[in-house]
């Protein structure tokens, strides 16, 4: 039973790599025969050892905006008086 999982886990890799879904495959081995059990359990490790070797976000992103003119200037836009009031 533990080759079947290898075996299957080895083709979920190659194929989510390719672009298929995690869905797709898992109802395409499902019509080939396999239990849906099994299926699941090797998605379920496939998505554990991804997870594994995904990298770790240190710091959360900053977007900032900034409108430049035709001159490559930065453009600053004042806040309307009303803005400043009200917020």
């Amino acid at each position: 039973m533990v080759e079947y999982v290898d075996k299957l886990k080895n083709y979920i890799k190659k194929n989510l790599k390719k672009g298929y879904t995690e869905d797709s495959l898992k109802w395409a081995l499902i019509g080939q025969g396999y239990t849906r059990s099994i299926v699941e359990r090797a998605i379920d490790q496939v998505n554990m050892e991804l997870a594994e070797k995904a990298p770790v976000l240190k710091s959360k992103l900053v977007i900032r905006y900034q409108i430049i003119d035709e001159h490559d200037n930065l453009v600053t836009i004042k806040k309307l008086w009303w803005k400043k009031v009200f917020g």
